[in-house]
């Protein structure tokens, strides 16, 4: 089965057929970095982070693009409530993001490209929208898009402009000759970061950047546009539009857009106090446990943060590990009825919850011959998910626990176990069993000695 993805613009699925041979360019809207990551931003970064390593195990040549926001009113806004330079906002929770990153296993993009380092490109390109027609200068020193002027406005959404003039969204602005107009140019105000430009001095807006940044990296028409289903409108209309005025070309092929995470079946948002950053969950539960969970349901949908969700991934993320116990893993079997049956789900637009039932079906199998090659493959085809990435006693011994013993204790309670065994006093033995597992922590008898797990 050939790759098919569903592209938000036709709303249908598509047969995927790159520009180029066997290359392929995917630019995704990045996070706009004035805190902590959270775990809706996870989601983007783990979805897209699972289409590019299908991608590559398909035989493309992927080039990954993921943008940085390094200036907006809100990095502006918390840089003076921190009192801190607008720079070493940005820096500290660039690199923030970069470990919440590598923590949840995700690889990090080919492309990083920041707003900030792109300002030739975004001048550039509201000067080639002036001139032909398709942008004006305001009285206010902005600079705005005439949406009016693109006869396909809305196209992505399915919005139209008669129902968007009428909608409550339509800022109601003196200087624009259109309320619909956005802003490609923001005038600069009293102590806010400027840069210079042919109407003054400003920033741009934040539209503008992404069609800047992904046109430099990948040209001016490319493969897949992705990112969270809260971009289609504006964002992504408004990059339709403003990249097709200025380069004349079709701008993306196919658009992605995966699900929100929702906290207890209601829309995460911090005025309801149901927001969760990443490094918060990591502290409750193991990376691959996290992102098993996001993959769980397929991309395009809502995904519900609960703790009985999370906790099932937990128990699913463990039955994978826990068929490779006593298994020797070998190279990978090939031409197996699992390897065909995954490659065809992950083809059928990243079915994600349809391959993990393929990686039970394996697992189970494993379980019942303790064949090495079929080990082997349970480890490659996890492993092109992000999965079953540590070997088996890290995992169990790495889980996130509110035990109060480390491992050396641990280490020293199994010794004493194993004395009082030894003496045959199996009380003391049964007692420091029923101890470490009160305090979170399991323990694992084999002809090889005992080894244990966070439960």
């Amino acid at each position: 089965m050939s790759l098919q993805i569903f592209n938000t613009e036709s709303r249908q699925k598509e047969v995927f057929k790159p520009i180029h041979e066997n290359q392929v360019g995917i630019y995704v809207c990045g996070v706009t970095v004035y805190d902590l990551c959270h775990i809706g931003h996870a989601r983007v970064m783990v979805v897209f982070d699972t289409v590019v390593r299908h991608l590559r195990a398909l035989g493309y040549e992927v080039k990954y693009v993921r943008n940085i926001t390094d200036i907006d009113d809100k990095i502006i806004k918390r840089a003076l409530e921190n009192n801190e330079s607008i720079q070493s906002l940005t820096e500290r929770m660039i690199k923030e993001m970069h470990a919440d990153e590598t923590a949840m296993n995700v690889l990090r993009p080919d492309m990083e490209p920041k707003a900030t380092e792109h300002m030739d490109e975004i001048k550039g390109m509201i000067g080639s929208l002036i001139d032909k027609g398709f942008a004006y200068p305001a009285s206010n020193g902005d600079v705005y898009f005439k949406v009016k002027a693109f006869e396909n406005y809305g196209r992505l959404s399915g919005k139209h402009l008669d129902e968007l003039e009428a909608g409550s969204r339509v800022e109601v602005n003196t200087v624009k000759q259109d309320p619909m107009d956005f802003v490609l140019w923001k005038a600069s105000k009293a102590d806010e970061p400027a840069w210079d430009s042919s109407w003054g001095n400003g920033r741009p807006g934040w539209h503008i950047e992404c069609s800047a940044m992904s046109t430099k990296c990948l040209g001016n028409h490319f493969d897949i546009h992705g990112g969270g289903m809260d971009l289609t409108f504006p964002h992504h209309d408004n990059e339709i539009a403003q990249s097709e005025c200025a380069t004349g070309e079709h701008y993306v092929n196919t658009w992605m857009h995966c699900g929100f995470v929702r906290i207890d079946d209601e829309k995460m948002s911090k005025s309801l106090n149901n927001f969760f950053t990443i490094r918060e969950v990591l502290k409750i539960y193991h990376p691959e446990v996290i992102r098993y969970f996001l993959l769980a349901s397929h991309y395009r949908s809502p995904v519900n943060y609960t703790e009985e969700n999370l906790e099932v991934a937990k128990a699913s993320v463990a039955r994978l590990y826990s068929a490779l116990q006593g298994v020797e893993i070998g190279q990978a079997a090939t031409g197996t009825k699992f390897e065909k049956e995954f490659v065809e789900v992950m083809n059928d637009d990243f079915n994600t919850p349809k391959a993990f039932a393929v990686l039970f079906e394996l697992a189970k199998e494993v379980n019942k011959t303790r064949d090495t090659g079929l080990a082997g493959l349970l480890v490659k085809l996890s492993n092109q998910i992000g999965l079953l990435e540590q070997d088996i006693e890290t995992f169990f011994q790495s889980q996130p626990s509110n035990s109060e013993l480390d491992e050396a204790q641990i280490e020293a309670f199994i010794e004493e176990r194993k004395q009082a065994r030894a003496n045959k006093d199996f009380a003391r033995s049964d007692e420091i069993r029923d101890h470490l597992k009160e305090q979170g922590i399991e323990l694992l008898d084999s002809a090889d000695g005992t080894t244990w797990r966070q439960i």
